[in-house]
């Protein structure tokens, strides 16, 4: 089962390699990696997606939680979370073929970054289904480069249901 990890950590260097270091040298695999300072500098944000059972993701949580730069881990998959991901596609645009990429840029809500006489480059960003959705449809039309960002998730708030009712109004004499 894939899972997203959330760690707060210092923003110092070496931080990295050895979080990236903790994966390998356990066997276990990063699908995805982000990292990036937060409101303070001092501190950075690192969303990590990975797979594996209960036993497998408790163990990757012990181990994180025993680097020294860590400071908070959380499995976010666990809640309710909002996920992104960024993809530039530097798609071959012969004559005929320009048209259906923009059509299908736009459909996405994609935009167009850059064009040349040959190739459009296309930015999408949306949730994993999204972003591999147009790549899916771009793909007949010669898909010459490819980049991605990660996910990068965070935690929704929880709703509140039992919000208080309003009072009824004080009725005049």
């Amino acid at each position: 089962m894939e899972h997203i990890i959330s760690l707060t950590l210092e923003n110092k260097f070496g931080s990295l390699s050895r979080v990236a270091g903790l994966f390998s040298g356990r066997g276990f695999n990063i699908e995805s990696l982000s990292v990036a300072p937060t409101l303070d500098p001092s501190v950075s944000m690192m969303t990590i997606v990975t797979s594996g059972d209960d036993r497998i993701i408790e163990q990757i949580m012990k181990q994180l939680n025993k680097v020294i730069d860590v400071i908070k881990v959380v499995d976010i998959s666990e809640n309710e979370f909002v996920e992104r991901e960024t993809a530039l596609i530097k798609v071959h645009t012969r004559p005929e073929d320009r048209a259906e990429a923009l059509r299908i840029a736009d459909i996405f809500r994609a935009s167009v970054l850059d064009s040349s006489p040959t190739s459009y480059t296309i930015e999408v960003t949306g949730d994993v289904r999204k972003v591999q959705a147009i790549i899916q449809l771009l793909q007949p039309l010669g898909i010459k480069e490819l980049v991605r960002t990660g996910r990068i998730a965070i935690a929704r708030e929880p709703t509140r249901h039992a919000q208080a009712q309003p009072r009824p109004l004080a009725k005049a004499n």
